[in-house]
């Protein structure tokens, strides 16, 4: 019996002897739909199944997309004959939610029911997914009996790809489209230009492609490369390496024929593309190759490259000419202008700008984004285009009639303030919807649990937050392989959160597993879930025992001990490995069709135990001293020796008054631990920390980064011992979280009652 095989009997066994509320939680489906009703019996699609379509003229192209379907799965199309088994497409103005359905399986008999062509089109994925995970029988697939009533949460289901920072081809973006399809989601916004590259085709203006979609190789190229050493998904992708002279160019873009293409293909799966030509800011790759769009100055600011300049009224005839010809290639009625991370710096250093904000009684600088982004606006209008623009703009004053895309997750009242202006608002703040950021253990429960609609929004501007939108930006993503890992399986606990909008991550974790074999039959080189049990930086004294919980046993684990990356030829890890030496160990979860999840590395060295600190009881105090040091800093090797203030602290906790939009802390005393032994300690930061124990690193989880856990163990003698962990926060909101574990034990939070100073 196959697995598939198993899963089926299962979802029999489960809805004959248990009711139907508890049954349809084993249901695979993802998004779950709104509401399910389990039946007994069981639909076989065969050979002789017969496809029935009514009202020919609205579902005629749905129809046509479930015959292709079917005949990938059974290798042969429905039948046109008539018979008892088939399938009914029909039309039903009973179903008042725009992209609703309902899907009524019998064992006679599907029917699939929807009053447009979105609803009929997202019915056929839940069949495809139930087709996709059924059961084999003598007769073809079968999947249970049951009725479903569904329709989505929110209006937009975004996915946003950076191709600028690096460059993916339009089969890749096909083969998302797929995906997101599948999972019910509506949107791609495709990030067309930025500083590293331009990538569609203006015809007005051939050399934005011709010399501004290649570059040498620059500085996250260079990140790429060292981090290919160790992980072959960082290797600069070959097809995009062209020749010139003696020099390496890296780059592509997109003819204008090829994205017209894609939008068909992206349009038959109802999926609006979205395209983003970023200005003022991230213009770069314009600029060098149009150097009249500034007023003299090209560069870099101290964050962010030159703009162009708002004050020129050939700047404003550029942007029309490439709008004109964005507007003619997508039919979305969006054009995503950018408007994010502007340095203006030059603006308020140029004399044209303060010639032209005096005309305009401009007072300041972001008021002079805000007229840029109206004349933009206008533009736009004069297309048929509404702007969607990053919520940077909302600074200095935008109209109620342009769509804001909140990404800075840092300041919360971005989306208040917007449906305060009656904006229309698409949420997808960085954490935890920045796809480009390192997954970690809690990833997929951060966003399945996330507020679409901020609980200070007030109720009766709610409506206007349109939905939700990951976004993966391609700094450190230079392959196919590399965007599949850090895309899925986030994706589907986002589909979920912006379809169904329900509390069922439970149910969503067990589904989940079950298609990873879907990922597999769809190609995609999906992060496989987290190994544990284990510390990044482990000790022993005399002998340690090596092993990690592997939470899908039929997966197998896979290790090396050379140094070298863990492949499918590498040993499979299937008992506990005796430590007696120090040693380096890379290991990692491969299913059984190759995905491969996260490397792990664990280094191992011998320690001998310390011993504890003296102390008298009556000179210490319970807690810890933290010491706060206001301003950026890179690390934690950079805190300055003088602190700004200082306060006692129960434990690893941030005081209020701490908090600044950049600031470090040093937490030093005692760790007063209650047994003698081998201790884990976990450290998640964002941005970083590093735990010192009896003045030896433990965790170094240091720099500017996002929320990440690294772990590492210490050997302690009981009573006191040494404690510190220094923490910095370079801007976007911070996380800081200590937890320990002792003899194998659960990670847990450290007891206030350890601590003392």
């Amino acid at each position: 019996m196959n697995n598939k095989t198993i899963i089926f009997s299962f979802f029999l066994l489960v809805s004959s002897i248990i009711s139907a509320q508890n049954a349809e939680k084993d249901i695979p489906l993802i998004p779950y739909p709104q509401n399910v009703e389990v039946r007994t019996g069981a639909f076989t699609l065969s050979s002789k199944t017969q496809l029935v379509l009514q009202d020919r003229g609205l579902f005629w192209q749905e129809a046509a997309y479930l015959q292709s379907l079917i005949n990938s799965l059974v290798g042969q199309g429905l039948s046109a004959k008539e018979g008892d088994n088939r399938i009914v497409i029909t039309y039903s103005d009973k179903i008042a939610k725009s992209e609703g359905y309902e899907l009524d399986i019998m064992p006679a008999q599907i029917q699939l029911s929807a009053a447009d062509t979105k609803g009929m089109f997202y019915g056929i994925q839940t069949l495809r997914q139930l087709l996709e995970i059924s059961g084999n029988s003598e007769g073809g697939l079968t999947i249970p009996s049951m009725y479903i009533s569904d329709y989505p949460a929110f209006d937009w289901r975004g996915s946003m790809i950076d191709v600028s920072r690096h460059f993916f081809s339009i089969e890749y973006l096909k083969k998302h489209i797929d995906r997101l399809a599948f999972y019910k989601m509506n949107k791609l916004h495709i990030h067309l230009t930025d500083d590293q590259g331009w990538r569609i085709e203006i015809k007005k203006y051939p050399e934005l492609t011709g010399k501004g979609a290649w570059r040498t190789y620059n500085n996250q190229d260079s990140i790429c490369m060292n981090l290919a050493k160790s992980n072959p998904d960082f290797e600069i992708d070959s097809r995009y390496i062209i020749k010139k002279g003696e020099k390496d160019l890296y780059g592509g873009y997109y003819t204008q024929d090829q994205l017209r293409d894609l939008i068909q293909y992206a349009a038959a799966r109802h999926i609006e593309v979205i395209p983003e030509i970023d200005m003022p800011g991230h213009m770069m790759a314009a600029i060098s190759t149009y150097p009249e769009l500034t007023d003299g100055k090209i560069g870099w600011g101290e964050l962010f490259s030159t703009p162009i300049c708002p004050c020129k009224e050939g700047v404003y005839t550029f942007i029309e000419n490439i709008l004109d010809e964005v507007a003619a290639i997508f039919p979305s009625r969006y054009i995503h202008i950018g408007a994010d991370e502007v340095d203006k710096i030059t603006w308020k250093e140029s004399e044209l700008c303060k010639k032209l904000m005096q005309e305009e009684n401009i007072t300041d600088v972001e008021k002079l984004q805000s007229y840029f982004v109206h004349r933009v606006q206008d533009i736009a209008r004069s297309k048929g285009k509404e702007i969607l623009v990053w919520d940077e703009a909302l600074d200095g004053g935008i109209n109620s009639d342009a769509t804001v895309m909140y990404w800075r997750g840092w300041v919360g009242d971005s989306p208040r303030k917007a449906a305060l202006n009656n904006n229309k608002v698409i949420m997808s703040p960085t954490n935890p919807l920045y796809f480009d950021y390192a997954p970690d253990k809690s990833s997929l429960h951060s966003i399945y649990n996330m507020n679409v609609v901020y609980e200070n929004v007030p109720a009766e501007k709610s409506h206007l937050i349109q939905g939700a939108q990951a976004n993966l930006w391609t700094e450190q993503i230079p392959s196919e392989n590399r965007a599949d890992f850090l895309l899925f399986p986030r994706l589907t606990a986002l589909s979920e959160r912006v379809w169904t909008n329900q509390n069922l991550y439970d149910s969503y974790s067990q589904r989940l597993i079950t298609h990873f074999p879907v990922f597999d039959k769809l190609g995609i080189k999906y992060r496989l879930p987290d190994l544990s049990g284990f510390a990044m930086e482990s000790v022993f004294t005399k002998e340690a025992f090596f092993n990690v919980k592997n939470p899908l046993p039929e997966m197998q684990v896979r290790y090396t001990t050379d140094g070298s990356v863990p492949s499918l030829h590498s040993s499979i890890l299937d008992s506990p490995i005796k430590i007696t030496e120090p040693i380096q160990l890379k290991f990692a979860l491969f299913s059984p069709a190759g995905s491969k999840g996260d490397i792990y590395t664990v280094n191992y060295r011998r320690v001998s135990m310390p011993k504890a600190i003296k102390l008298n009881a009556t000179e210490v105090k319970q807690g810890l001293l933290c010491r706060f040091y206001d301003g950026l800093v890179k690390g934690t090797t950079e805190i300055k020796e003088q602190w700004d203030k200082e306060q006692q602290v129960a434990s690893i906790t941030v005081p209020k008054d701490f908090v600044t939009s950049a600031f470090a802390l040093k937490y030093a005393g005692y760790i007063n631990v209650p047994e003698t032994g081998i201790y884990t300690f976990f450290l998640t930061c964002d941005d970083g920390g590093v735990l010192s124990i009896n003045n030896k690193v433990v965790v170094d989880n240091d720099g500017l980064h996002s929320a990440i856990e690294k772990s590492g163990q210490a050997a302690l003698a009981k009573g006191y011992n040494a404690f510190q962990l220094n923490f910095v926060e370079g801007g976007g909101g911070f996380t800081l979280r200590l937890q320990y574990s002792f003899n194998g034990s659960e990670p847990k939070d450290i007891p206030d009652s350890w601590f003392a100073y």
